[in-house]
Order: structure tokens, then sequence, then C-alpha cells
């Protein structure tokens, strides 16, 4: 289980298990600073414990023409293992149908293969990899669309004899549901209330939130349900997010989508020290009226932190998990309208709340988060401006 991102503008791309950074951008060419996600085919008994699997980093070299990509990179992962790939793919739509076949080579550096591969028993060369499969997304119902994936590798015969592997050819797949501007409705009719009349103007289309949260060891049942317990250690944390309207339906709803990512900075204290913590999640908000305009908020991403909070690392130590940097990020919130509570039409922009900031594996499913199972909660008091 690993959420997907979509979103792209002049300055970066997110596009699901890949991310980058326009260092020159025109209509046919980029160069990009590139991660990528790499998953690697161990047994689940081994995940939490190895936890290979991560982003690496390079540079990204693309050309786009019509339907037609081509892009190659050169990569390497935090031990300086290296490799590279070339791509080819095509892009074909139609009004319900997405289909994006592609062909890969993986070229793999000596010391890749004999870590990855050989699991540092065993020496291997470099070495060439094939895959080849395809993409693809069908559109269900208004911002639902269903999606799929099937991919077929082949490894270069001196890998694939290493006594490690048991087959040359690795397949790979995903299913999913996926949520994507409905552009058929552009606009939600029959706007009455004063909620949704006003929505457009107290929302322009991107935000600045400020928030400070305080830590807590209760699992967020406990927190709904009013029984939270204090930290005895007082972990804090200071974030700030950027968010920017993706869309302002869903389903027909007047249910607003923001692609929103955030840095954290999570204060030291008696048991930790500072450290930094950087979120990308698509964040869904709903307004309502209740006397003045309120608002629910739920956020879904990825998490990545520069060292373990203790918060996080006590509770899986306890549990007996080695700690991942990267989890789940769930986020949900509720504020409230200043310019309708103080009945002050310049502070239409600003609203004040109550969020949860949550870390998790979500329960041992996912081995992009090291199997693991329990993560980390923080309760904030949040400022956030929209312009």
């Amino acid at each position: 289980m690993l959420p997907l991102i979509k979103y792209r503008n002049d300055y970066v791309f997110i596009n699901g298990m890949e991310a980058g950074v326009h260092l020159w951008n025109n209509d046919e060419h980029q160069v990009n600073l590139y991660t990528r996600f790499r998953f690697v085919d161990i047994p689940q008994e081994l995940q939490n414990k190895s936890q290979s699997q991560a982003f690496d980093f390079g540079i990204q070299y693309r050309f786009l023409h019509d339907a037609w990509e081509f892009d190659t990179a050169f990569m390497s992962d935090s031990n300086k293992r290296s490799y590279g790939y070339t791509r080819t793919q095509y892009h074909w739509e139609t009004r319900d149908w997405y289909l994006n076949p592609y062909v890969e080579l993986h070229w793999k550096s000596a010391d890749f293969s004999q870590h990855y591969y050989g699991l540092d028993q065993y020496e291997v060369g470099a070495g060439i990899e094939f895959n080849m499969g395809v993409k693809a997304r069908y559109h269900l119902y208004s911002n639902l669309y269903l999606l799929g994936q099937f991919n077929l590798g082949r490894i270069d015969n001196e890998t694939a004899n290493l006594p490690t592997l048991d087959t040359q050819y690795q397949f790979e797949s995903f299913l999913g549901l996926g949520f994507f501007p409905d552009f058929s409705n552009k606009s939600i009719k029959n706007k009455t209330t004063k909620s949704e009349s006003r929505a457009s103007d107290a929302s322009d289309g991107e935000f600045i939130q400020l928030a400070h949260g305080w830590a807590t060891p209760s699992n967020l049942s406990a927190i709904f349900s009013w029984q939270t317990q204090t930290d005895p250690y007082n972990n804090q944390l200071t974030s700030v997010f950027y968010g920017t309207r993706l869309t302002d339906s869903l389903f027909n709803f007047p249910i607003e989508l923001y692609f929103t990512p955030g840095l954290v900075w999570h204060h030291d204290s008696q048991v930790q020290n500072n450290l930094a913590e950087g979120v990308v999640a698509i964040k869904a908000f709903y307004t309502f009226e209740l006397g003045p305009r309120w608002r629910l908020g739920v956020a879904e991403g990825l998490s990545y932190t520069s060292s373990v909070t203790y918060i996080e690392g006590s509770e899986l130590e306890e549990k007996g998990y080695r700690p991942s940097k990267l989890l789940n990020y769930l986020n949900f919130s509720l504020d409230v309208n200043m310019g309708d509570l103080f009945n002050r039409r310049a502070m239409d922009k600003m609203w004040m709340g109550y969020s949860i900031h949550h870390r998790s594996g979500i329960y041992e499913k996912s081995s992009a988060f090291g199997r693991i199972g329990g993560g980390s909660n923080y309760q904030a008091l949040y400022l956030q401006w929209h312009f």
C-alpha cells in the first residue's frame, strides 16, 4: 500500500514514484534534478530489518514530442552505488481511457548489483536489465478513476545466476483508485448558502499555513474520543505548509482539493535533538455553515524525517520494529473563518484551526514503509491564509 501523487507546474513535477525539479525546461526538452523510488524484491519477513527501498537521486534528461516521451537518467543511492536507465514511452488517451506503454533499459554498476542482488555475499559485475510494461487509467465516475500497471523485467545472465536469485524475470504490478479533476464539471451549480457563495472568495487558489504542535503518545482512536495523553517530555513541532488548489469539486460536491507540501521542524527536548521533516500531500476541505463558516480537512501523503523522533522511536522500540524515516502521512483538521467569527470582511481569507499531524506505516501493510505498525501523533493549532 502506497499513496501516489501526481502534480506539475513550471518548476517541479511529481508523478507517482518519481519527481523532479526543472533546471532547464522548454516545450520539448528538460534537464531535471530527479528522484525515483526503488523497490527491492526480498521476502516480507526481512523487509523491516532491511528497509532497502528508498528514493534515489540523480540527473535526468527528458525529450517530449507530441505523445512520445524519451528520458534518461544517472542515479545513485545514499551510499553512492550508481546505476542509470533510458526509457521510451507513449501516451494515449480517450475520454475514459489512458494507456502509457513503455520500455526501459537499466545499467547497474558492479557495487549496485553486488549489494542489492548479491546481498554483499557474492561478487558480480555490472549488468543490464530490460523492462517493459504498461500503465493504465480508466474513468469510473466523476473524479474517480481505476489505476493499474504491469511490468515485466529481465535480469542479465551473470546476475541471474547468483544463488540469491531464483528467477531471471521480475514481475511488477499494482492496482488502485485515483481522484482527478473532473473537467466536465468545472463549477458547482445552485450555490445558495453563505458558505458556498463565499467559498471561492475565501480560498483564492493558494494558501500558507503556520502551525505549532505538541506530541502525544495516544493513538488516533484515543485522540478522536477525547482521551489524549500528554507527552511527559513535551516534544513540540513547528510547521509551514504551502497549498495550491487542484479542483473545487469532488463528485459534484463542494470539496476542494489542494496539493500541499510542507516543512516541519521538530524542536529539541530532553530526549531528542532538533530534526527536520518534509511532507508532500493532497488535502481535501469541505466547508459548511454553523453560524460562521467551518471547514473539515483530511490530507494523505508522504512524510520523511531526517532522524526518528523520540515519540515515534520509543513506541516502535516497544513493539520491536526498526523505525523508518519514510512513512505515510495523514492530517485531520477543523478550522473556522476568522472574518465570520469577528464579523470583519478584511479577515475573510484567514482561517484558525486545530489539526492532527500523523505518521504511520499503515499497519505493516506497506513494504515501502518497512512493514511498520505504529507511528506518531501531534496535536497542533494553526493559522491559514489564502491568497
